[in-house]
């Protein structure tokens, strides 16, 4: 068997998460698995658990992140870096800044993996998702085959990985907000964490959802687990939270009063493409990012599927509502329109859903089963650039907002806060210079770092500023912006 021989590592390319650059040739008698991603691409973001679970079954395993940029601010090491806090990397990651590994791998997609034997062959390649389940047997197989040639080497290696003091902080990279308008309160998730936060809008911690140890737990709130939360949404009649328990492919329910979580729909493993739903927790789903109540439906951004699915609360039943599954900017139809990895969702309360359509750099519309755009033009268009909303651009929206008749959009990689007047068309900055950073004051001169969500409440607006790891409150009356304390 002729098998190819796994070009060696260029040595002038750059390297994160490790206290030194790694080459093939200081590998022999190791299985080395690439995993070529992109920090903009939830599919990538998601593979993590996996590939640690992987990685603790098989010490004789190296995972090696290679990072092949898609935008230009993917080239940013500082980005980079942030992006491998933000996802749990925990392996070393090599900056494929020109794209030198992907071509030189034949890499046409995100995620691929590669795998590679303990004599420096590639001797598998996996494009998709399913890691643990589908790179799992290649890994065992490779690993029995070496150890009865006496050529591999089951000593786990040690990096000197990324450490972040962030971490120790009231928030780490917190994803999305909620907000209980009769009772007044705000629900944050704090997604690094682990846990949602229920606070007052002066800030005091109300209570705490969840252990803070990442997993897949139902129960009370202090032995509860789950993994990277993202969207939330509050039922006013049950007194309780529906969350988007990404990192587990879940949707869990918080009862406030009984201080409970349940899982109410996905299996815990990721849906295979095109999945057709099922029933509650039957039905396997995939990264699941923000969610919305409409009627007697939960509305789901699937950012994982490229589609916006819906569950009936009384039945549980939950199926994909609109996108073909298809990553595309495509209007019409529900079964024929198609999504770009919808990280955002919201309604007027009446029948029209707004979503945050991240990798189009799009907001979408949803209204008597047709799907239509009102910002965006095509995958690779985006900028910033305030106009009527059929020739403005944002930049990877990640979260939305609707209050009467304006649409607010989280913009996140120009690190600001737009609002689109649905009456007028007109699409505007309303908090954010578009330098990335940190800094309180007059609207127009504030710093954010990628904000993901935003919620009115009690006449201010508390936006999500999720590279800060931080809440901050804008006053419309105003027009300054300041940072919520958040405290016990």
């Amino acid at each position: 068997m002729n098998l190819l021989s796994a070009p060696e590592f260029a040595g002038d390319l750059e390297w994160l998460n490790t206290d030194r650059p790694l080459h093939l040739r200081d590998l022999q008698g190791k299985i080395v698995l690439l995993g070529f991603w992109t920090f903009s691409c939830v599919s990538c973001i998601q593979m993590m658990p996996d590939l640690h679970r992987l990685v603790e079954h098989y010490p004789e395993l190296v995972v090696i992140g290679v990072h092949s940029t898609r935008y230009e601010s993917e080239k940013v090491t500082a980005n980079i870096g942030e992006a491998i806090l933000h996802a749990h990397f925990e392996h070393p990651v090599v900056v494929d800044r020109n794209l030198t590994l992907w071509r030189q791998f034949g890499i046409s997609s995100w995620p691929t993996f590669i795998l590679i034997d303990p004599e420096g062959n590639v001797v598998g390649k996996m494009v998709g998702e399913g890691v643990y389940e589908r790179l799992g047997p290649m890994v065992e197989k490779v690993s029995r085959e070496s150890a009865q040639r006496g050529i591999l080497n089951t000593e786990r290696m040690k990096f000197g990985l990324i450490k972040d003091v962030a971490a120790g902080g009231t928030l780490y990279y917190p994803g999305k907000i909620a907000a209980d308008l009769g009772g007044g309160r705000l629900f944050i998730a704090d997604s690094n964490h682990h846990r949602i936060l229920a606070v007052r809008p002066d800030g005091r911690i109300l209570a705490a959802a969840g252990s803070g140890r990442p997993g897949r737990q139902d129960g009370s709130f202090t032995d509860a687990a789950m993994y990277m939360p993202q969207g939330l949404v509050y039922d006013a009649g049950e007194d309780a939270l529906y969350v988007a328990d990404a990192g587990n492919h879940l949707i869990r329910k918080v009862s406030l009063q009984e201080e409970t979580v349940e899982t109410v729909a996905g299996t815990g493993l990721q849906a295979a493409e095109r999945s057709d739903g099922g029933w509650g927790t039957d039905a396997a789903l995939n990264s699941p990012w923000d969610l919305t109540l409409l009627g007697e439906y939960l509305y789901i951004a699937m950012a994982g599927a490229d589609q916006i699915w819906r569950m009936h609360l009384a039945t549980r039943e939950i199926r994909p509502y609109a996108g073909t599954g298809v990553e595309a900017l495509r209007d019409g139809p529900l079964v024929d329109a198609a999504f770009a990895m919808p990280t955002g969702i919201t309604t007027d309360g009446v029948g029209t859903l707004y979503v945050a359509d991240s990798n189009a750099s799009a907001v979408r519309h949803i209204c008597r089963g047709m799907v239509t755009t009102l910002i965006g033009h095509a995958l690779s268009d985006f900028g910033d650039f305030d106009t009527v909303a059929p020739m403005a651009r944002i930049n990877h929206p990640v979260g939305i907002s609707y209050t009467d008749g304006i649409v607010y959009i989280a913009d996140t990689k120009n690190h600001k806060v737009k609002w689109l007047n649905t009456r007028t068309s007109w699409v505007l900055s309303m908090a954010g210079s578009g330098t990335q950073g940190y800094r309180d004051g007059l609207a127009g001169d504030v710093r954010l770092n990628e904000p993901g969500d935003l919620v009115f409440l009690q006449g201010l607006w508390y936006i999500v500023d999720t590279g800060n790891h931080a809440v901050r409150v804008y006053d419309p009356d105003q027009r300054v912006v300041s940072t919520l304390s958040i405290w016990k």
